[in-house]
């Protein structure tokens, strides 16, 4: 870092202050501020240096926030609702305060609303006598006005402290927990820390407020699609928090690597993570995808006409032998991939329907390719899983796929059968995985760029004994 090549003129800013001064204040502090430390700096710092300057750059931008806050909310204070042309806002062209904001900032009107509700509550107010009425949350307001105080740790102790909470409690019991959370907030504690202790005092201060909560949890809880957008359906959730444990707790079990099987020996282990270049957002998705299709096995699940819920997915006989078109699925509008179709093909089996030009059906053949639930469960004990390596996602989340496939002439049986989960399987033909059975047994081959051996690799949680010499 270097030094500057002058001290900084502390400039006070009264009432009578012209605004070319506080912006040129301003300027001028910026400029200083670059002469301390350059962006082109900080990959040359040492560790500890580092740390230190994230923490005096974070120290910075909370003195930044503060006074983000206080402009915010007075453009907000000077756009009232009721008047007129007369707001601030109106008198700049724009809709909102929020938007004004948004423009002469260039922060997302998300950010602008942000800043505005918590200056709302951590700001003095005033009352319709004019008189100025002190902070709601005065501790949060002091902390933020010294720069102590983030505003992500700010609003979680307005959120859990504010509405029917604030008026419920007993207001010395209150001023505590706020109290306490600021100084946990300033000591130590990180927004998401102080977000669940905050939450813990508002049920400490407000035990039945739990209930409204959850009966407004109960009347907002969905699950909403959004439509299509650059082939994916987007969808809104809103899950009930115990669901939404359940939820996460099953998807922790496949992309948590402390619950991996082990499928090899120690000295044949393969890194799966260390190759795995899929995001955590999309191992989520796959990991759901799996668990969607083990619900949809589960002989507990609602039947429709004797039958488990099944995916109608509709496809040309001459596409899906040439490999090249699209199909489509009951209640999505958008065509799938052939890479798709084939995939269900495999895992879920075909049934072949003749119909005429007009869409007559002619002739009905029974279902082929599908493996039935007894081979299901025998490949299941003996793969244990995936059978990729490193591979987390447990047997009764994965698919059967046919080693050798059934349009070649392989078999639907245990002996051609091995467990793979949603993605593998969907990328079991471009990802440079190789399977193959010897004996019955699956064995699996990595791509060059991981295992440049090229060993085929015995895969499985099966239990042999071990053949012993015997005794003369």
């Amino acid at each position: 870092m270097t030094t500057p090549t002058a001290p900084i003129t502390e400039t006070s800013v009264s009432a009578t202050a012209g605004v070319e001064a506080v912006v040129d204040g301003l300027a001028r502090l910026a400029e200083e501020l670059a002469r301390w430390v350059s962006p082109a700096e900080i990959p040359g710092m040492v560790d500890d240096a580092l740390l230190t300057v994230t923490g005096a750059v974070e120290a910075l931008g909370r003195r930044v926030d503060a006074l983000r806050i206080r402009c915010a909310t007075e453009i907000a204070e000077r756009s009232p609702k009721g008047a007129g042309s007369e707001r601030l806002s109106a008198q700049m062209g724009c809709r909102t305060p929020v938007e004004l904001i948004a423009r002469v900032t260039g922060v997302s009107e998300a950010t602008a609303s942000r800043r505005v509700s918590l200056g709302a509550a951590v700001l003095p107010g005033a009352a319709l006598t004019g008189e100025v009425l002190p902070p709601k949350f005065p501790a949060v307001a002091e902390a933020i006005d010294a720069g102590a105080l983030g505003d992500d740790a700010a609003r979680a102790i307005v959120f859990a402290l504010g509405g029917g909470v604030r008026d419920r409690a007993n207001p010395e019991d209150w001023a505590a927990a706020e109290a306490a959370l600021v100084a946990d907030a300033i000591g130590g504690f990180t927004a998401d820390q102080t977000r669940v202790q905050a939450a813990v005092w508002r049920v400490a201060l407000d035990p039945d407020g739990v209930d409204p909560d959850a009966q407004e949890a109960m009347r907002r809880r969905g699950l909403v699609r959004l439509g299509t957008r650059d082939g994916l359906v987007r969808y809104r959730m809103e899950l009930m928090p115990e669901i939404s444990g359940k939820l996460e707790t099953a998807l922790a079990a496949v992309v948590s690597p402390k619950t991996s099987p082990v499928f090899l020996n120690d000295e044949d282990a393969l890194e799966q993570d260390a190759h795995d270049d899929r995001t955590s957002p999309q191992k989520r998705h796959d990991a759901f995808a799996s668990l969607i299709d083990a619900a949809a096995r589960s002989a507990d699940v609602a039947s429709m006409g004797g039958a488990a819920p099944t995916v109608l997915v509709r496809v040309d006989e001459s596409d899906l032998v040439s490999g090249r078109g699209a199909g489509w699925i009951d209640g999505v509008d958008d065509p799938i991939p052939m890479a798709a179709i084939t995939q269900f093909a495999c895992a879920g089996g075909i049934q072949k329907v003749l119909m005429n030009s007009e869409g007559k059906i002619l002739s009905l053949w029974s279902p082929d390719r599908c493996f039935t639930p007894q081979q299901r469960r025998a490949i299941a004990v003996r793969d244990g899983g995936c059978v990729i390596p490193g591979c987390r996602v447990p047997a009764g989340w994965c698919e059967v796929h046919h080693v050798q496939e059934h349009a070649r002439g392989g078999p639907t049986h245990t002996d051609n059968g091995v467990t793979l989960c949603w993605f593998h399987h969907r990328s079991i033909d471009s990802g440079g995985w190789r399977v193959r059975m010897r004996d019955g047994v699956p064995q699996v081959r990595a791509p060059g760029w991981i295992d440049p051996s090229g060993i085929w690799r015995t895969v499985g949680v099966q239990r042999r004994k071990p053949r012993m010499t015997p005794v003369a």
